[in-house]
């Protein structure tokens, strides 16, 4: 920090920074909380659970860095590696704290921990992207990109974390081999859309922005129809 201000950048600048990197995963913890509100997770293990989210940058950093120097930068099995790295991080986050507590008894459960811990990790993501930016250009020039960059990045882990947790929720009553299947299916899912989006940014070279993003905001609708729809399933009856 202290690097920022010696390079003349206005600390006004810094919190403004930090502001953009962290308010969009905090509005969006806040509207998947409401929308949970009859039957509200213990507000202990939520804002666990975003913290072991935000910890889980520091183990996906290192791994990155390695793919990279495996693979080189932006080659396609970087982009899949580094996408697969970051979900199952997010993952294993909400696995740690969420989905192995009592309070993990409901399907929407799966869905509300695996967000909250994808929202943990994109804003201090997002933090460090914009910190990173800062110390670069030493000044708030490109920041409108910035923000654009941190909005997008928070959108895009909340859908693709969504889509491990929908399918976990999916399957919530039924066999450990149907949860363990679903799984990995959205894990692929998750992936996949993670690695679509970051390729399409690159192959647009950011052009084709607002498009990804208008098709990132088409899922968010679909994910919050999902969300709906498992928060009022009931238990089906046990047949005998």
């Amino acid at each position: 920090m202290a690097n920022l201000f010696a390079n003349g950048v206005d600390p006004l600048t810094v919190l403004f920074a930090l502001l953009g990197g962290v308010l969009p995963a905090v509005f969006w913890l806040l509207f998947w909380l409401r929308e949970d509100a009859k039957h509200p997770e213990p507000r202990s293990l939520i804002i666990t659970s975003f913290f072991a989210g935000a910890i889980a940058v520091f183990i996906a950093l290192p791994i990155e860095k390695s793919i990279v120097g495996i693979f080189g930068i932006g080659t396609i099995s970087t982009l899949i590696l580094w996408a697969l790295t970051e979900e199952l991080v997010k993952f294993g986050a909400a696995a740690t704290v969420g989905l192995r507590s009592k309070a993990y008894d409901e399907p929407v459960d799966a869905m509300i921990y695996l967000m909250t811990a994808a929202l943990g990790f994109a804003a201090l993501e997002n933090t460090l992207f914009v910190l990173k930016d800062l110390l670069e250009n030493g000044s708030a020039i490109g920041m409108l990109t910035t923000s654009m960059r941190t909005v997008g990045a928070t959108l895009l882990h909340v859908a693709a974390s969504a889509l491990i947790g929908g399918s976990l929720a999916l399957v919530f009553y039924k066999s450990k081999v149907s949860r363990f299947f679903m799984l990995i299916v959205g894990i692929i899912l998750a992936t996949a859309l993670h690695t679509l989006f970051n390729q399409l940014i690159i192959a647009t070279k950011g052009e084709g922005t607002l498009y990804v993003f208008g098709g990132l905001w088409i899922l968010i609708v679909g994910i919050i129809l999902l969300f709906e729809y498992i928060k009022n399933r009931k238990q089906p009856s046990r047949i005998i």
